[in-house]
């Protein structure tokens, strides 16, 4: 059973409905192009319009682009400025020095937090009844995406051998498909160093890694090595862009892994 939306801070008392609004974060960027009334958001992060990191990018190219900068951010008259908990720090209070109302919001590590992160950027924006629409069908996608039955073992390895547990959105995700995720043998429950002798004595029935880049490191060619597909001769090599924010585009996640 779907738990209720976690609570969020207001949007102060009095704000008016804001008419200029400027995403700064990547996932921000999502949630705001989902949510934001025609004309209302005005400017989203340059990395919203990359295809390999963004769900969204076709839409963001809709959107003035923005890289992070104060200056930039202020000429853009914004009434409001959404930017993620990893912002630069100095940036965030230099805008609000300005007078710049900027409202910092934390990643979304779980179904729970998307759902609240959408209740709360509908608030921000003024714009309930979207958000109540956003979340009714995020919701609906959830209960069709739980696999009651076990889909096996799995393990999440990505560049220089890191792997994530429980407590991560890439968990959940995992979970939410119907697979035991190999993290939890180790008492793994958030992303660390997970050796790749420990990956290949768990034998996963899958193994699931990041999508390559282009100009491959030295991380990535570890991902490469024969021992991995011999110990998990199903390999999915999932697009990053449905898993790297908390959005409702994480069902297509779940999906992938059918």
């Amino acid at each position: 059973m779907l738990a209720g939306p976690a609570l969020a801070e207001a949007p102060p008392q009095g704000a008016a409905t804001p008419r200029r609004v400027v995403s700064m974060n990547l996932c921000t960027d999502q949630i705001a192009m989902l949510l934001a009334a025609p004309g209302q958001l005005v400017s989203v992060s340059d990395l919203a319009r990359n295809p390999r990191m963004s769900a969204m990018a076709d839409e963001a190219r809709g959107f003035a682009a923005n890289h992070g900068r104060a200056e930039e951010i202020y000429l853009l008259r914004p009434d409001l400025v959404i930017a993620g908990a990893f912002a630069s720090g100095p940036t965030v209070a230099l805008l609000r020095r300005l007078g710049l109302r900027v409202e910092v919001l934390e990643p979304a590590e779980s179904i729970a937090a998307i759902r609240a992160e959408i209740v709360h950027v509908g608030a921000l924006l003024g714009r309930h009844e979207a958000a109540a629409d956003l979340l009714a069908r995020f919701d609906r996608g959830v209960a069709r995406s739980a696999r009651r039955e076990d889909r096996g073992r799995a393990a999440l390895y990505y560049a220089n051998g890191f792997t994530s547990g429980r407590d991560t959105l890439a968990g959940e995700i995992l979970a939410q498909a119907g697979y035991r995720n190999i993290a939890a043998d180790y008492g793994i429950a958030t992303t660390t160093h997970l050796p790749m002798e420990l990956l290949v004595m768990a034998q996963p029935d899958r193994l699931i890694t990041g999508a390559r880049w282009p100009g491959q490191s030295r991380g990535e060619a570890l991902l490469e090595h024969p021992a991995l597909a011999r110990a998990a001769p199903r390999l999915a090599e999932v697009t990053d862009r449905d898993w790297v924010c908390g959005t409702p585009f994480i069902l297509r996640a779940i999906e992938a892994l059918r």
